[in-house]
């Protein structure tokens, strides 16, 4: 049971949200414009913030989901840091569309919201906006919210399973951002507020 409740948790992140809304409003495929991927900072690029915020909700949800039935049926934590970790790789490589998703940040902290509440959540969360506020770069609050999930972890002592959880995840999303890091770089990235073609949003 636990082991379908696993893949189900993968299938349920791999529903690619923001490569349906397109597909439905501009008859497009979302990995052809843009970055390429299909999670809301691409959608937002794309199509604004009135197709963004639904692909954004919907990823946390399918982020969230997992953990917390994992918690309320099972009531077992591994199993949620488990279903979690599944559900943000299903996001970033679903088997839906050829393995070519997102970035996993916004299932990510649909996670967290689950299995990091209060204070991961929290130390992430204000390290995504304060990085955001400061530079406009998405990618790298991204990155370092990322990264202080395993750091709060350790310095608030949430135990070695979450934080290995928690790095997994910076991994992932380090992974899934690695053309961003080669940009930020470089000099090259692009920051929030400018929609494709070098338009302001």
């Amino acid at each position: 049971m636990k082991i379908a409740f696993a893949l189900g948790s993968y299938l349920l992140g791999a529903v690619p949200s923001g490569y349906l809304l397109v597909r439905l409003r501009a008859r497009r495929d979302i990995r052809s414009l843009g970055s390429g991927n299909t999670g809301a900072t691409n959608v937002l690029r794309i199509q604004g913030w009135k197709a963004a915020l639904p692909v954004a909700l919907f990823d946390v949800v399918k982020g969230a989901l997992p953990p917390f039935l994992a918690l309320r049926l099972f009531h077992d934590e591994r199993l949620a840091l488990i279903a979690a970790l599944l559900a943000v790789l299903g996001h970033c490589y679903p088997v839906y569309i050829g393995f070519r998703g997102g970035k996993g940040v916004a299932t990510t902290l649909g996670a967290l919201l689950i299995v990091g509440w209060w204070t991961p959540f929290a130390v992430a969360l204000a390290v995504f906006a304060g990085t955001l506020a400061l530079t406009r770069f998405v990618s790298l609050g991204s990155l370092l919210a990322a990264l202080s999930v395993p750091v709060s972890s350790l310095v608030f002592n949430r135990g070695r399973a979450f934080a290995a959880w928690g790095l997994a995840l910076f991994v992932l999303i380090a992974i899934r951002h690695r053309e961003n890091i080669g940009r930020l770089l470089r000099g090259e990235e692009r920051r929030l507020g400018r929609r494709e073609g070098g338009q302001p949003s």
